[in-house]
């Protein structure tokens, strides 16, 4: 598989931890120009520290149409056109039908929806035609989980987003696909677990429901991206990609 974005310009949302971070690594060990953000100015730095190479981190709310702003605005200072998206900042919290608050409901949809839809949007004028888009959606968007209604609708949305904009953007032979992670070890999941022997025990549990026998890891996600943002997948469009362990195939 070809990997290779020398030269290439690369925007990861979401870039702090988990996937993100993983997945900006690859992008900057594989010769890329990665522009990553982060709501936090500490994490945003440790992970510039982490991804190496050519990494600019710009700190930004990508529920925040001006934040999304300063993020192009940063890009165009540097160079003058993206090659690759990866729209993947979003989060959610449990909270089951009859205690689910409008708070929760608008602070999730506004990030994994608004900021995945504007993130996109709003890179179009500097994403080249014949570029690459990958979102990430998840297993949770094609799949019932207990007390997790608002995080799957947001990602059923996402899925959604990447079967029209193929659509959209076929005259400028842009792709657009989606990634979906099953239970992926990161310390988003640790946390939205319960941390520590909790979280470790509800993974051992959803060990027993993954065909491959255990959570899967950041990176493993992160190759997937790459792939999707190749021109190995150059004939590949509106896909969604598990990576997932089997999990949403049985």
């Amino acid at each position: 598989m070809r990997t290779d974005f020398q030269d290439k310009v690369v925007v990861v949302t979401g870039g702090t931890s988990g996937i993100g971070l993983a997945t900006a690594k690859a992008f900057a060990d594989a010769g890329a120009s990665v522009f990553v953000t982060g709501r936090r100015q500490d994490a945003l730095d440790a992970a510039v520290k982490t991804i190496g190479g050519r990494v600019t981190g710009v700190r930004g709310d990508m529920s925040v149409l001006a934040d999304i702003d300063r993020l192009y605005d940063a890009v165009q200072q540097q160079h003058a056109q993206i090659d690759v998206v990866f729209a993947n900042a979003g989060g959610g919290t449990f909270a089951p039908l009859g205690a689910i608050t409008e708070d929760q409901y608008e602070s999730t949809f506004a990030t994994n929806v608004k900021g995945t839809l504007f993130t996109v949007q709003k890179a179009l004028p500097l994403l080249r035609d014949g570029g690459a888009i990958v979102l990430t959606a998840s297993t949770a968007g094609v799949s019932g989980t207990p007390a997790f209604s608002v995080y799957g609708a947001t990602k059923a949305a996402v899925r959604s987003f990447a079967r029209n904009w193929v659509l959209d953007l076929k005259d400028r032979h842009i792709r657009v696909n989606a990634v979906s992670p099953g239970p992926i070890d990161t310390a988003g999941l640790n946390e939205l677990f319960g941390g520590g022997e909790q979280a470790d025990g509800v993974k051992a549990q959803l060990t027993q429901m993954i065909p491959s026998g255990r959570v899967g890891e950041p990176e493993e996600v992160a190759k997937a991206v790459l792939f999707l943002a190749s021109d190995d997948a150059s004939f590949i469009n509106g896909i969604e990609l598990f990576v997932d362990g089997g999990m949403t195939q049985i």
